[in-house]
């Protein structure tokens, strides 16, 4: 069935255009697959998987807690200098070149940190890495995503993340095993080539820039045709907000959404880099403590799943504010941990809160501001996102370091998060001035 094309449409490549002439059903849900795909291979320096690499780093070449942390936060670093510069380009172009270029780019660097000789080399390649990891693979994903829906949204979001959480729970595994079969080099090896045969074909053949470009809108909605005519697009179900970059900063919610990003991911980052290493500090074994990793990021799914089952008429800011009382209770609780069932509850309560986190937080970004400028804008809190995340390995490592335990660090890490309540709740939704004055 044709379509009518938006005025603003690009030539989409060929197989998308041919698939979709075919598809019984939303091409976006196509996308979908493929931002899963993608999303499942960008876990290879994601700090979960990293924390696996940690002990046997240190046992082999002396490298200090603080340093390993260092290569996160010099890649978060990185990042933030990206992310604004991609966003734009994003608006333009589409997530398409974005995320191949950075699968690849990861699988090969990954695969060349198995030739990790020295600390320079290791921070010449991870940063990279996890550069990539943190800006162009999350503007990606959630551009594409929420250019494809508005009014399943929700839905849309929690099943990218859930991918993404799979990708968490398998890498750490996949390093893991590597490492027990053949040492840490088989284990880079193992999660670069995982990499690349899982996020590349799939993103380069089948991503589109815009629905409209395929003659569709968000959603898969459409009207009736009237006869002889074809068919034409109709608005998505739920009204959509379309803030310039200007009019974003120009917003308290923009602020209060930032600080809240800002609270909530050095909790994030700085915990999961750590928990292997802390476990194992408190008397897990090794393989025990990866395992516990990977329930950490099994229960992130199930969150995944539950945001997906939230109304799309509740108030973005109550889930964001109990997902922080989550995250607050996760991290006292881990303060506690002495045996492995401990251990366990601790991860899956924090788990469930980073899920939720991970979810809602892209989600809120395009609820308030829409999908028009949503790489411009989003791109300017993923800077703040990624120094956020920078910071809370560094913190962590460096208190470590210092007081010879993670004491210090998790009791800060649970300030944080109660801090991300109250900015949550104070986020609400924002207006438009013409939209504003036309309801006065």
């Amino acid at each position: 069935m044709l379509r009518s094309v938006s005025p603003t449409a690009m030539m989409p490549p060929l197989v998308p255009r041919l698939v979709a002439a075919r598809l019984p059903v939303f091409y976006g849900w196509v996308v979908l697959a493929c931002l899963c795909c993608a999303g499942f291979a960008r876990q290879g320096p994601a700090v979960a998987t990293l924390s696996i690499f940690v002990e046997p780093l240190t046992r082999e070449f002396g490298w200090s807690r603080t340093a390993l942390s260092g290569a996160v936060s010099l890649g978060g670093v990185l990042a933030a200098v990206a992310a604004p510069l991609i966003g734009p380009l994003l608006d333009r172009r589409g997530s398409r070149l974005v995320l191949c270029a950075s699968v690849l780019v990861n699988g090969v660097i990954l695969m060349l940190l198995s030739l990790t000789p020295s600390l320079l080399v290791f921070y010449l390649l991870f940063c990279v890495a996890r550069m990539n990891w943190a800006a162009p693979f999350e503007l990606g994903l959630y551009g594409a995503l929420n250019n494809r829906f508005v009014r399943r949204r929700t839905f849309a979001s929690s099943v990218a993340t859930l991918a993404q959480q799979a990708g968490l729970v398998a890498m750490p595994l996949i390093a893991q095993l590597a490492i027990l079969r053949e040492g840490w080099r088989a284990g880079w090896l193992a999660i670069g080539a995982a990499t690349l045969v899982i996020g590349f074909v799939p993103a380069w053949l089948l991503l589109v820039r815009r629905p409209e470009d395929l003659g569709l809108v968000p959603d898969g909605a459409a009207s009736a045709p009237a006869s002889g005519a074809e068919t034409v697009a109709a608005a998505p179900a739920l009204p959509e907000p379309a803030f310039s970059r200007r009019q974003a900063l120009a917003s308290p919610a923009f602020w209060l959404l930032l600080l809240y990003t800002a609270l909530v991911f050095p909790v994030q980052a700085g915990v999961s880099l750590h928990q292997a290493p802390f476990l194992i500090e408190r008397g897990i074994d090794p393989t025990i403590a990866a395992a516990i990793v990977s329930t950490f990021s099994l229960l992130s799914a199930v969150a995944s799943v539950a945001c997906g089952l939230l109304p799309r008429r509740l108030p973005i800011r109550y889930p964001l504010a109990a997902t922080g009382v989550v995250l607050m209770s996760g991290t006292i609780v881990m303060l506690g941990v002495h045996s492995t069932a401990q251990a366990f509850v601790a991860a899956g309560i924090f788990g469930f809160g980073i899920g939720g986190i991970l979810t809602l937080l892209p989600i809120a970004w395009a609820d308030y501001f829409g999908r028009r400028n949503f790489g411009a804008i989003r791109g300017i809190a993923l800077s703040a996102q990624v120094l956020a995340q920078a910071a809370g390995p560094l913190l962590s490592g460096v208190l470590r370091d210092w007081t010879g335990g993670y004491e210090r660090s998790l009791e800060c890490f649970a300030v944080l998060a109660l801090l991300s309540i109250v900015a949550a709740l104070l986020a609400r939704q924002p207006r438009l001035r013409s939209e504003a004055s036309a309801g006065a």
